[in-house]
Order: C-alpha cells, then sequence, then structure tokens
C-alpha cells in the first residue's frame, strides 16, 4: 500500500483538529493547518473541503473561524479517512473488498498474487480499521508532554519557532503501537487499550 500525498495530509489535517480540540482551540484556520505540517495552502483548502462534504469537518466563519471536526475524534476511523481519500486499501484492484475490478490475471479464483494481495488487505484494514483520530490525538499529545513540546495550537505556543529535531531513522520504539503500549500501562483501565 501507498498512502496518496492526499490521505497522508488528510490525516495529518484531521489529526491537527484533534490536537487542536483537546489543547481547548476551538477552531484552526486552513494556513494554520498548511504551515503547522509545512503542507501547500491550496492542496490543503481541497482536501479541508472534502473532509467538510463528507461531514469529518465544519467550518465557521468569522473573526474566530476556521475548521474544527464536525465529529467527536473517537467517531472517525484512520481507516475510513484513507478510504475517502484513496478509496481502496487494497494494492490491487481484484483484492478489493470495497473497490473491487476485474484485473488481467485468466483464473482470477486460484491466482496466487491475488489470494496474497487480499491477505495483505486484510492487514492493512485491520490495523487502520481499529484506531480512532481521537487515539491518535492522545498517544501523539502524550508522546509531545513526555518530550517537552508544546502541541501545536496549544494557548502557550505563541513562538513562530519550532523546535530543532534531529534527524534520525524510523525507530520501531517510536511507533502508534508501542505509544498505545506505554498508554496502556500507565493507564489499564481503557476499554479501547484493553482490547488490545
Amino acid at each position: 500500500m501507498n498512502l496518496s500525498k492526499k490521505s497522508e495530509y488528510a490525516l495529518r489535517a484531521t489529526i491537527n483538529l484533534g490536537i487542536a480540540a483537546e489543547v481547548g482551540r476551538g477552531t484552526v484556520s486552513g494556513a494554520e493547518l498548511a504551515e503547522a505540517n509545512r503542507l501547500p495552502l491550496k492542496f490543503v483548502e481541497r482536501i479541508l473541503q472534502e473532509l467538510r462534504d463528507a461531514g469529518i469537518v465544519e467550518t465557521m466563519r468569522g473573526k474566530f473561524g476556521g475548521y474544527a471536526l464536525a465529529k467527536p475524534a473517537d467517531q472517525i476511523g484512520v481507516g475510513e479517512l484513507v478510504r475517502l481519500m484513496d478509496g481502496r486499501l487494497a494494492p490491487l484492484c481484484c483484492a478489493s473488498e470495497n473497490a473491487y475490478q476485474p484485473c488481467t490475471c485468466p483464473d482470477e479464483d486460484h491466482c496466487g498474487l491475488r489470494m496474497v494481495m487480499i491477505d495483505v488487505r486484510n492487514a492493512i484494514a485491520n490495523i487502520l480499521d481499529r484506531y480512532s483520530i481521537a487515539q491518535v490525538v492522545e498517544v501523539t499529545l502524550r508522546k509531545m508532554r513526555r518530550d517537552g513540546i508544546v502541541p501545536p495550537f496549544a494557548p502557550a505556543n505563541n513562538s513562530s519557532e519550532k523546535p530543532d529535531s534531529p534527524k534520525r531513522r524510523a525507530d520501531p520504539a517510536d511507533g502508534f503501537l508501542a505509544g498505545l503500549s506505554q498508554l496502556a500501562t500507565s493507564n489499564p483501565n481503557q476499554d479501547d487499550i484493553d482490547k488490545l
């Protein structure tokens, strides 16, 4: 699976709107969302429009207007957003559950490649559909606080300077599942986390 830029930006914007809500910020402008992740404003605005049309975000007009989540973050699934932006999760169209199209294989029912790609689709869907934006926001904020980073859109974040972060490889300990596991050990009564 190759996550498109459109899905990536939609996920980032939605997660940032969830963070903004958690730190007490009612709305965030499209320009602030684009700047927070160094994304092109026009592309972010088109994505926000699609998210609005799908009922994920809402807009508010006026001096303090901007974008906000239209429904609780725990009701927005990560897989839902990826499907909204990219369509299918399957690497091949013949392995898609929701966007099936026949492929060029002469015998789809006995195609080993298709069988493997169905398993790939199932693995991806099982992970993406398991988590909500609220869980991603919670783990993200916890990690930021642990590392002494002021969350974006927090009232104390008046500085335009961003802390320098060292360039490094993708450490498995920095993954979402590791953060969720740490959250479960420090807060063992959460029903969603206990299901893992």
